[in-house]
């Protein structure tokens, strides 16, 4: 083997220094500005898109029995508050704690005119009862 006399070596075959190869260029790095920024949402926005969609599923599910126990409520409720105010005579406010735990979304109004209580609850359902003399206080119909 012969020594190195020269940093660029020649070709054996041909005698011609091979042309120059340019070193690779390296690209900066971008500035902080155009650096993507990791999404705040990325990982958990998936999971409340499938959570919301699964609530909605439920609530539509359930909603028969959400108005049916809103239905049964508000009818109860005016039942009892109207027989309260009219036949013992006893104030609107004093009524409401007759009612039984867990109706505390159902409110109390009356008309004084007609002697009816109306008992509802809020978006769902309404129900009135009105005095009828001796036989006290009866639902009015569905209307």
């Amino acid at each position: 083997m012969a020594p190195v006399t020269s940093i660029n070596p020649t070709d054996p075959s041909t005698g011609e220094t091979p042309a120059a190869v340019p070193p690779p260029t390296v690209s900066p790095p971008p500035p902080p500005e155009a650096r993507a920024k990791p999404s705040r949402w990325g990982g958990c926005l998936p999971w409340a898109i499938g959570l919301a969609a699964l609530f909605a599923i439920f609530a539509v599910w359930k909603f028969p029995s959400f108005k049916a126990q809103a239905e049964l409520g508000s009818a109860y409720a005016a039942r009892v508050g109207c027989s309260c105010r009219y036949v013992q005579g006893r104030s609107l406010e004093s009524c409401q704690s007759d009612f039984e735990p867990g109706m505390e979304m159902v409110s109390l109004s009356e008309d004084p005119a007609t002697k009816t209580v109306t008992g509802s609850v809020p978006l769902l359902a309404s129900r009135s009862a009105r005095l009828a003399g001796a036989s006290g206080c009866l639902l009015r119909p569905e209307d």
